[in-house]
């Protein structure tokens, strides 16, 4: 699975900015669509551009792209529930052909029975886990820099208060063996006991790096360390025992995507 920040309520403004291709927003809920980004275009040499364009997605193989030809008129689509930096990057690289190309925006919408569908289809091996551990919730986030959300694991859980920083630094380690760049976690400290709100996840996700986490690997290792430590899931004493101190890192990449000092 990929986890880290991404896009899906709002826009990146002042990160991106396109001039082909608009940014069309997902809805959640019963309406439960994904975010888009859309370009209706005329390109004169539409050939040229498919070739181009067909090498390009070679280097994008975790996202999908739809391109709808009518002659000279295309319309290109990709999208996702997370819109990474990843996704508007290959958008990037588009309107860079587009302009290569002299293309121009158009609102020409072809008929279905006259156009023709490219699908380049996403390699989505190890991107959505088919189950995972049920001590593991996937949670998102308000919104941080730039509109960015954060998509993350939650465990929650409580433990002898003695054996926090052992445990903690144990779960660290399992982090950097599974591929996970974020740790940061919440606590409530009482009597000899502990309760903890944790967090893992990852910071921006480009075409330069995309960190793929094995959920199941991870769980059973956390499983493991729990066991050590005698750690029970959920928490203890109910809502005036919350783990509302903190933010507290024990591991951070591009922090000011993920969490806001002003929380502790």
């Amino acid at each position: 699975m990929i986890l880290g920040v991404y896009w899906y309520y709002k826009f990146p403004d002042g990160l991106y900015h396109f001039d082909f291709f608009r940014f069309l927003k997902g809805f959640g809920g019963h309406a439960n669509n994904p975010a888009l980004l859309q370009a209706s275009v005329y390109v004169p040499d539409a050939e040229r551009f498919l070739s181009r364009i067909r090498e390009l997605k070679s280097e994008y193989k975790r996202t999908y792209l739809k391109v709808k030809a009518d002659g000279n008129y295309l319309f290109i689509e990709t999208g996702d529930y997370t819109l990474f930096d990843y996704h508007f990057q290959l958008a990037s690289e588009i309107e860079e052909l587009l302009k290569d190309e002299n293309a121009a925006l158009t609102e020409y919408k072809a008929s279905p029975d006259k156009e023709t569908v490219y699908n380049f289809d996403a390699d989505y091996e190890g991107m959505y886990g088919e189950r995972k551990h049920d001590f593991i919730q996937s949670v998102g986030s308000d919104f941080k820099k730039y509109d960015a959300e954060n998509f993350s694991m939650r465990i929650d859980c409580h433990l002898s208060l003695n054996v926090k920083t052992t445990f903690l630094h144990d779960l660290t380690e399992v982090c950097r063996e599974e591929n996970i760049a974020v740790f940061y976690y919440f606590d409530f400290e009482t009597g000899d006991f502990i309760n903890l709100m944790l967090f893992f996840t990852n910071g921006r996700q480009t075409k330069e790096q995309i960190q793929m986490v094995d959920l199941i690997s991870f769980g059973d290792k956390f499983q493991n360390t729990a066991k050590k430590y005698t750690v029970q899931f959920g928490h203890k004493n109910g809502l005036e025992s919350y783990p509302a101190n903190g933010p507290h890192i024990q591991l951070m990449a591009d922090e000011e995507f993920i969490i806001r000092k002003t929380l502790s």
